[in-house]
């Protein structure tokens, strides 16, 4: 990738809801710090994977999109 710059665009979409408000932040938090490990992992390809919470439950979707431009543009 020799001259190239990469490129991330990485939209979340959680929905989420619970007894409380402290409750339901805190499923948001947890869900957010996996998505996070599972992309610096390299899990993740271009496109949209469902987000779950930690019983398996889909709760959102996560978007990503790698790209590279050339850095001479």
């Amino acid at each position: 990738m020799d001259g190239m710059t990469a490129e991330l665009q990485c939209d979340i979409e959680l929905q989420l809801s619970g007894p409380n408000t402290a409750t339901v932040d805190k499923w948001a938090a947890d869900a957010l710090r996996r998505v996070a490990d599972q992309l610096e992992a390299g899990q993740y390809q271009s496109g949209i994977a469902d987000v779950k919470d930690n019983v398996g439950k889909s709760i959102g979707r996560v978007y990503v999109d790698y790209s590279a431009t050339d850095e001479a543009l």
